[in-house]
């Protein structure tokens, strides 16, 4: 199989893709947004259920496993399992409700337009 010999003017996928960011199209300026791509809150948001997942399954366990289920392993881990659940649910839920409020938003914002 023979390769393919790059000739010196001949440019290479690399300096067509130089030469696409540091000079921009005919008139086309590039905008350069500093904002996050995902706001504070939502990773606030993330970051606690996150810390509820691993937090609440395992402290449930181990609070029930001598407490409430008297050494009964099976239906401590059955709680751990019930209670991971809740945090999954719950997680969905503000997930949802926080989308319903960005849209609801947005039609506020659009009314007020017209």
């Amino acid at each position: 199989m023979a390769t393919r010999r790059i000739i010196s003017t001949e440019k290479t996928i690399l300096d067509k893709d130089d030469d696409d960011i540091s000079s921009p199209v005919a008139g086309h300026q590039q905008s350069s947004s500093t904002a996050p791509a995902v706001p504070m809150d939502v990773i606030l948001k993330l970051l606690a259920f996150t810390f509820a997942m691993v937090v609440v399954p395992i402290g449930s366990y181990f609070l029930s496993v001598n407490t409430i289920f008297r050494g009964n392993s099976t239906y401590a881990g059955g709680l751990a399992a019930i209670m991971a659940n809740v945090v999954l649910v719950g997680y969905v839920i503000v997930a949802m409700n926080e989308d319903q409020s960005d849209q609801l938003e947005a039609k506020k914002k659009g009314g007020k337009k017209d």
